[in-house]
């Protein structure tokens, strides 16, 4: 594949869908925009009443779809998605370009459906009520801020909008004020902090263990209902023409990160699949200067 075919230098927009998202980020921030307004504007809240988060979900396996559809609901206030609408516009792209939009989503879902998780946990070990409702998307923009922290350490981001620091701190800072209120329990709280500490837990555990989800992601393909070509036998020297198609996949997503956030982005196992890679591509070379000298 020519360098100039790769996914990251293709970046005109079809015609027609000028008026679409043209990013996760954007159409994540659509998407829970419309699903207020319809909620709380045509169906006085009935749809929040349907599909929140119950700490009861947790042992109810039917519910269990609520672990996902309570990270597109919003309390009634507009500072609930306000909030987390702007945290995640404004930290999210950065995010989905150096990951890509396809793992930015998958990250996105998994930190919601895990801050799900842990928050009706606690919720159960606490003998808090099983009717016990959570929403919003706090749990992924936790998670984003985390993954924001670890990746651009030394950018200054504005704590509430207003004071510079940098973005480590603000990491540093947003896990000691969930750890401290999920701790102190005060009376009457509205803030889900369990939620926050499991989507930061996540995005700690994906960063650091150099995760990506779209390694196990179930793929699809209608490729059984056509026709299947004769076998073709292939000598050793055929067979060594091409790298494996999962090497050049994997060579093609390291360079993409390169374009995007610099080689000092990568980390030890991807510098090591590129000098393995490297070291492949010189060794048929050389062979093919051999047979052909």
């Amino acid at each position: 594949m020519g360098i100039y075919d790769r996914e990251y230098y293709r970046r005109e927009v079809p015609a027609g869908t000028a008026w679409a998202p043209r990013s996760a980020v954007g159409a994540l921030v659509l998407a829970n925009v419309v699903v207020y307004l319809v909620d709380w504007v045509l169906l006085d809240g009935r749809l929040t009443s349907w599909c929140k988060l119950r700490v009861a979900t947790l042992v109810r396996p039917w519910d269990w779809w609520q672990f996902l559809t309570y990270g597109f609901l919003h309390s009634r206030e507009p500072w609930h998605i306000l909030a987390n609408m702007l945290g995640l516009f404004f930290l999210g792209r950065d995010i989905e370009d150096l990951y890509g939009t396809k793992e930015f989503l998958r990250v996105y879902v998994a930190m919601i459906v895990f801050g799900g998780v842990v928050w009706a946990a606690a919720g159960t070990l606490q003998e808090a009520p099983a009717e016990l409702g959570c929403v919003g998307a706090s749990g992924a923009v936790a998670g984003i801020v985390m993954l924001y922290a670890l990746i651009f350490p030394r950018r200054t981001l504005a704590l509430y909008f207003v004071i510079p620091v940098p973005a480590w701190f603000a990491g540093v800072l947003l896990v000691a004020g969930d750890a401290y209120g999920a701790v102190a329990r005060s009376e009457g709280a509205r803030v889900a902090y369990a939620v926050h500490l499991g989507g930061a837990a996540l995005a700690l555990a994906y960063y650091a263990l150099g995760l990506n989800f779209g390694r196990w992601w179930p793929r699809f393909s209608l490729r059984w209902l056509r026709r299947q070509p004769k076998l073709r036998v292939h000598t050793p020297e055929e067979k060594e023409k091409d790298p494996p198609d999962d090497l050049s996949a994997e060579v093609d997503r390291i360079l993409e990160k390169i374009s995007r956030s610099g080689e000092a982005s990568l980390t030890r196992q991807e510098r090591s699949t590129l000098e393995a890679a490297s070291r492949q591509y010189q060794k048929r070379r050389q062979s093919s200067k051999d047979r052909f000298a």
